[in-house]
């Protein structure tokens, strides 16, 4: 590639997080995000009000990445953005803004599989990030999504193994909603869990395939094992909240650790990584770094910015696919539920 610099701006709006950030040759020069608090209110994500309000952040959000570059809008080589999946109101914000912007400056469109891009935000050009080497496994882990995917090069990936029923992220967020925590619950169990006792309460794991999840069942024992003890005292979730916590968290990542494990064996990859939002999550950090010792896998985790979603993924996932001339048409649409392994 001839050019000294390379500028990407990429856009993110798949769910309730408005994101743009410039690239420069795989270098983060901003990544703006804007949450949405209204959601917190109804304890889940609203569409209609994610879409609203995407509407109005993507403006400010993508003048303000541009701003703090410190570029100009016309030093843009390309833009990327969000094809899917996600929700269909929150992408269709970001594919038309990226679309008119895109023909506004005369510059190529790249649409990005948003599972490919929480993988590949391991590739920012980041000092002190390790870069997985070809094949790598990546444990895909968010609110929507639970895989085990076969990394072998940039754009080729395949899923080895998923959940049947519910996300694990959806399986922390229900549990934490079952003991009255706000929502998103998730982080608040990791922060409970480091107070309580792993061991103190035994939930049953499920029984699927080798590599696939299923968290359904599990989300049901919890809510029957909490009634059945408040029942008896009406106290019981306020005084033993950090066991049980630090039990439902001990739990989901025991099986978390059992399918990659079971993926190890089956596939002889021993370059393990993580993506998505709940590889925020301290004790998966803690657990798959302890196995590098143990067990000899080299592990690979992403900076906690580039765990939940964010512009920047979606940038350098841009920036990749600008290396390889591999740009989109204007009539790409946007794909609610489009696949990892999807081109």
């Amino acid at each position: 590639m001839s050019e000294k610099s390379i500028y990407i701006l990429g856009i993110e709006s798949s769910c309730d997080d408005t994101s743009a950030s410039v690239l420069r040759n795989g270098k983060v020069l901003s990544n703006v995000v804007a949450n949405q608090e209204i959601h917190t209110a109804y304890g889940g994500v609203v569409p209609e009000l994610a879409s609203r309000a995407h509407q109005q952040n993507i403006i400010p959000v993508v003048q303000q990445a541009i701003q703090r570059a410190n570029i100009d809008k016309k030093e843009l080589k390309a833009i990327a953005f969000t094809r899917g999946p996600g929700l269909m109101g929150s992408l269709l914000v970001g594919t038309s803004f990226a679309k008119s912007l895109s023909m506004g400056l005369g510059i190529p469109l790249i649409a990005v599989n948003h599972m490919q891009a929480h993988i590949l935000a391991h590739f920012i050009d980041e000092k002190e990030q390790k870069k997985p080497p070809f094949p790598f496994l990546c444990l895909t882990i968010s609110g929507g999504h639970t895989q085990i995917v076969k990394v072998s090069n940039y754009f080729e990936m395949e899923v080895l193994g998923e959940t049947m029923d519910d996300a694990v992220g959806e399986a922390f967020d229900k549990s934490a909603k079952i003991l009255g925590l706000p929502y998103p619950g998730g982080p608040l169990i990791d922060k409970y869990a480091q107070l309580g006792n792993p061991k103190t309460y035994k939930f049953t794991k499920p029984k699927v395939g080798d590599m696939d999840f299923s968290f359904s069942g599990l989300k049901t024992g919890i809510l029957r094992f909490i009634q059945k003890n408040v029942q008896q005292n009406s106290n019981f979730i306020e005084e033993n909240l950090n066991d049980i916590c630090a039990s439902i968290q001990h739990t989901i990542v025991e099986i978390l650790m059992d399918k990659l494990k079971n993926s190890v064996k089956i596939t002889g990859i021993k370059h393990i990584a993580i993506a998505g939002g709940v590889s925020a999550n301290s004790e998966i950090r803690k657990v798959l770094k302890e196995a590098e010792k143990r067990r000899g896998w080299s592990t690979y985790i992403p900076k906690f910015e580039y765990t939940t979603d964010n512009a920047a993924m979606i940038g350098i996932t841009g920036y990749l696919a600008y290396l390889e001339n591999n740009f989109s048409n204007i009539n790409t649409s946007a794909t609610a539920r489009l696949k990892v392994d999807s081109k």
